[in-house]
């Protein structure tokens, strides 16, 4: 996968997200994007899936331009199966329902299909005793598994997770990161925002580092782990890394 940027600036009112952002990423399986609270990178990762538009610059995904009318953003947005870190279940459907709903709906497949899909992925990734439950009654780490399997149901080109273990406890956390390295060990792409240091280590092969609004470091992950170069990024792994 490939990812290119270039000036690519955001701002909301007097806060300015994302400054004259411009990178390439050549190749890359899966991305990690880490950084501090408010240094940009949930911006830059909304535009990347095209839930937001910047004011300034391009974007290209594969050598291939993202438009941002809203055809062509629409468009994107089906093709990505994107996981947010408050998991957007439907509170009143079951688990199954909130697979097959987006299916029916949005991506046009037959109820009968989109049940037979939504089954087979349940019964795959061991959720086929929760598939009747509404969200409210699952965990935190089964709601997050049902919305990363509602994003594998639609054949997604790549996965984009946004701080997906935000909310979990530890063991639902270890759970839901253990689920997606199996994603990544799939050979699926993947780009995450993550505040969890070691797992954006052990599950990326490339990673960026944004404070401020800008692109500081964009390395190969075991280069920006090992040695990291930015005064910003030795003093945030630093704290991060402490205890």
């Amino acid at each position: 996968m490939q990812l290119e940027l270039s000036n690519i600036s955001k701002q909301f009112g007097e806060l300015r997200a994302l400054h004259e952002v411009t990178l390439s990423v050549p190749e890359f399986q899966s991305l990690a994007i880490i950084g501090p609270s408010g240094g940009g990178k949930t911006t830059l990762l909304r535009i990347i899936s095209g839930l937001e538009i910047p004011d300034t610059g391009s974007l290209r995904i594969d050598d291939r331009e993202i438009g941002f009318s809203e055809d062509a953003l629409l468009s994107h947005r089906r093709s990505i199966g994107t996981v947010f870190q408050a998991y957007n279940l439907f509170p009143h459907l079951t688990a199954l329902e909130n697979v097959v709903l987006p299916l029916v709906k949005v991506h046009g497949l037959s109820a009968t299909a989109a049940r037979d899909t939504a089954v087979e992925l349940f019964e795959r990734f061991q959720l086929l005793n929760h598939a009747g439950r509404r969200p409210a009654e699952l965990s935190g780490g089964q709601q997050q598994r049902v919305a990363i399997v509602r994003a594998i149901a639609i054949k997604p080109r790549f996965f984009i997770f946004d701080e997906p273990t935000s909310a979990l406890d530890p063991e639902m956390t270890s759970e839901v990161l253990d689920f997606i390295a199996e994603l990544r060990k799939e050979g699926r792409n993947l780009i995450i925002v993550t505040h969890n240091m070691g797992f954006a280590r052990h599950v990326s092969d490339h990673c960026l580092f944004i404070a401020e609004g800008r692109v500081l470091e964009n390395e190969r992950s075991t280069e920006l782990f090992s040695a990291p170069q930015n005064p910003l990024l030795v003093n945030f792994l630093a704290k991060v890394l402490r205890y």
